[in-house]
């Protein structure tokens, strides 16, 4: 029996590739060293998966920021508007598309399917001239062989390279992306073709947009374009990769009749349906690559019930075609359980990192080839039996808790318009208000005043002292840059993931379990074991101290960008306990945050944001199964804020994804402001509103993208904001950045929020001359 490891993750288990990049980027180190600590990372992975016994071995899932910009280097598809003018792309380029630079924005950045993870979304139209412009693939495979180690090189595959694309700006969007295909397909050829000279002997095509609704004309692509590759791929072993949800049936049908394909990779986990349309027809003499081990959570697999699978399969297929694989890459798991000294051995027992899921795979395909480990298969059991009789998984009284929700759908008394109006009368804000989303940069002197508090090195007075100073300074640079509604910049948080889940009960954290969102920026996703409640206030104090700062609103910030904050998003960025529905984790989640909501309510704060940045993200691939989601989820933001006033001003925050299709669900949330993510995906958003959708609640469609080191001018920001004013009401427009700014540095940071309050007064003064 074969194993195999669909991806792998980048950042290493310190997080070395993220320290290197943002050395580079500063200017610190050079562009050899950046490849020096990529080699050195490359390696050791691929040491360790051989070491492990896995037989294939991807390469070419190591990535400087993420695949698909990876893809759109290989082919040379650079908007004009980086200046690009042919051979092999360089860091200059590659980063810039990425993060923009001084004169140009970056490409715009939206979630990978329904994970946490980001790419950067490709521009074409009819006029990209595509060229074989990055080796890197190539490159890889060659130096894994000179380890020793034979790989199997992974490439995004074509059509899910088009499908996950947009018209470049000026192209009509009604502009068929697949128009495309026999353009992109000389490359694939050219860059099988060197992989094929460098000795590779398998080839796998990550085709993940093969799990969504797709029509005929789009399943007829995937035809066309490995027909087009065929005589190609003659002599190479081809895996098509699928994963995140099950194959629908015609999308099934085409995948398995592609002309040069010998193995296909199903997504067992979240697609067991997958596994009755393999039971039914599978064809004869082709691989199966059985993803059973999760690649997306943390939790140990359960080896018995996987062998039991493996078994079933393998009389349909044989067992010389089934291969034992993970579910999709790990880039979206932790890297390393051994690097975990702080989780207690009960709830270590029951977990399985990147590191540990590769022995899983192995172990799994070693027991189907008759040399079962007996040891590792009874611990693996007794964990799971371990998990299921403990004592701290169940709390009755938040089950009974959450199952009274039934019945009422928790909306506030008062419609949204009445809300405002009392709301206004209160804090008396002008038209047009300015905020920020609610975090401010991390400096060192805070990163290390938070370090040494952990470390016992200093006092909780002069840890409390130290964080009152920060916020003192974050609420005077507001006030001096006239900034309408405060917010107190989050100086006690590196995580809101670690802040929120260490005060609720059944969460646990790790030291380590660091996971990729986008580019160098990683997050520690809590691990919720147990049932949910909140012990006691954990905001109430900072946000109070925060407040009495100052005589302007400020925000009670159950927020932060790339953080935990609203109960869709907590649960969404979270390894999720997977012996109960998920909805009741998030309806749990809802009455902690609920009691967090009335708590800053009965302590004077007026202004309170529940950020559901992750409601989007977690929208189910198939249409069938939408509505279900979006009904539990906008529920549970609603259960958040039922019991408030009407003159407490509810905000939420959504970021960096696709919401035009979900918009009547976030006017059914019912929050009073919403800000949301709109500057680098070319104002999308505002389509939206331009084909009749009326939203009579407070809205703020980010005017800057904080993701980019870029400063906007106050010009170029009040050109956005005269954009919004076209399609909304001047009475529910706010004035802010597109997310939190706690990746940014003060020397940008500064003059980017004055330029956006000076563009907010330069529109004041034309509106009010106008009358």
């Amino acid at each position: 029996m074969a194993s195999h490891i669909v991806g792998y993750p980048r950042m290493g288990p310190k997080r070395e590739l993220k320290f290197a990049l943002e050395s580079f980027w500063d200017g610190k180190t050079s562009a050899e060293d950046l490849k020096k600590v990529a080699a050195d990372l490359r390696s050791s992975i691929w040491k360790q998966m051989s070491g492990a016994g896995i037989k294939y071995i991807p390469s070419n899932t190591f990535s400087y920021y993420d695949q698909v910009l990876d893809t759109t280097a290989l082919l040379g598809a650079v908007p004009p508007r980086y200046g690009w003018t042919g051979g092999e792309i360089g860091f200059d380029t590659y980063f810039s598309m990425a993060r923009g630079n001084a004169s140009v924005p970056a490409m715009e950045m939206t979630k990978w399917f329904d994970t946490n993870y980001h790419f950067i979304v490709p521009e074409l139209g009819p006029e990209v001239t595509f060229s074989y412009a990055s080796h890197k693939a190539v490159d890889e495979y060659k130096e894994a062989k000179a380890l020793g180690v034979d790989t199997v090189p992974v490439l995004v595959g074509p059509v899910s390279y088009l499908l996950l694309s947009k018209p470049a700006k000026g192209v009509d969007k009604t502009f068929s992306l697949l128009s495309l295909l026999d353009n992109i397909l000389p490359v694939y050829k050219e860059v099988i073709s060197d992989l094929k000279a460098a000795g590779a002997t398998w080839i796998q095509f990550d085709e993940p947009t093969l799990v969504r609704d797709l029509d005929s004309h789009q399943l007829q692509a995937f035809s066309n374009a490995y027909a087009g590759l065929e005589s190609t791929l003659s002599g190479l072993n081809v895996l098509v990769e699928t994963y995140f949800a099950d194959v629908p049936a015609e999308a099934y049908k085409t995948l398995t009749s592609l002309k040069g394909v010998t193995a296909y990779g199903f997504d067992l986990v979240r697609g067991d349906k997958t596994l009755g349309l393999i039971k039914g027809d599978f064809p004869k003499g082709k691989f199966l690559f059985a993803g059973v081990v999760d690649g997306r959570n943390i939790w140990a697999n359960d080896l018995a019930a996987s062998v039991s699978t493996l078994e079933e399969l393998a009389t349909l297929v044989g067992k010389d075609k089934l291969v034992v694989s993970t579910s999709c890459s790990l880039l979206h798991t932790a890297v390393d359980l051994v690097n975990e000294t702080k989780l207690d051995n009960e709830i270590k027992s029951w977990l399985a990192f990147a590191a540990q899921k590769i022995v899983e795979v192995n172990a799994l395909a070693k027991a189907l080839a008759g040399a079962k480990d007996e040891s590792f298969f009874g611990a693996n059991a007794a964990a799971h039996a371990s998990r299921k009789s403990s004592p701290r998984v169940t709390n009755e009284a938040v089950q009974k808790a959450a199952a009274a929700l039934k019945g009422s759908d928790h909306r506030r008394a008062t419609n949204v318009s009445a809300r405002l109006d009392a709301q206004q009368k209160k804090l008396n804000l002008p038209i047009l208000p300015t905020t920020t989303i609610g975090s401010f940069p991390q400096t060192i002197e805070l990163r290390r005043v938070r370090r040494e508090y952990k470390a016992n090195k200093i006092s909780e007075d002069e840890y409390v002292k130290a964080i009152k100073e920060e916020i003192s300074k974050v609420v005077k640079l507001q006030e001096e840059l006239d900034i309408d509604v405060l917010v107190h910049g989050e100086p006690e948080r590196n995580d809101m993931v670690e802040y929120f889940g260490e005060q609720l009960s059944g969460f646990a954290f790790t030291v380590n379990g660091w996971v990729q969102s986008y580019g160098s920026r990683c997050v520690k996703p809590p691990i919720i074991y147990g049932d949910v409640s909140r012990p006691k206030a954990m905001t109430v104090f900072w946000s109070t101290a925060a407040q009495s700062m100052t005589a302007r609103p400020m925000k009670g910030m159950l927020t932060g960008p790339g953080m935990l904050t609203g109960p869709v998003t907590i649960l969404n960025w979270s390894f999720v306990r997977v012996d109960q529905p998920r909805f009741e984790t998030c309806y749990q989640i809802a009455l902690a945050i609920k009691d967090e909501v009335e708590d800053l309510e009965k302590a004077g704060i007026n202004v309170i944001q529940i950020d559901e940045a992750a409601l989007r993200e977690g929208l189910p691939l198939r249409k069938s199964e939408e509505a279900f989601y979006l009904d539990w989820a906008v529920h549970s933001f609603r259960i958040t804020n039922c019991g408030v006033k009407d003159t407490t001003q509810i905000h939420t925050h959504m970021c960096y994804s696709n919401f035009n299709d979900i918009i009547q669900s976030i006017i059914d949330m019912d929050a009073d402001v919403i800000t949301i993510e709109n500057s680098r995906s070319d104002e999308k958003l505002l389509s939206v509103f331009r084909e009749g959708v009326k939203y009579g609640a407070g809205i703020g469609p980010g005017v800057y993208d904080i993701h980019s080191p870029r400063i906007p001018s106050t010009e170029e920001i009040a050109d956005r904001i005269n954009k919004m004013l076209a399609v909304l009401e001047t009475n529910i427009l706010w004035v802010n950045p597109d997310c939190g700014l706690k990746t940014r540095k003060y020397a940008e940071v500064n003059p980017a929020l004055k330029n956006m309050v000076a563009a907010a007064k330069l529109l004041r003064t034309q509106l009010a001359g106008a009358k």
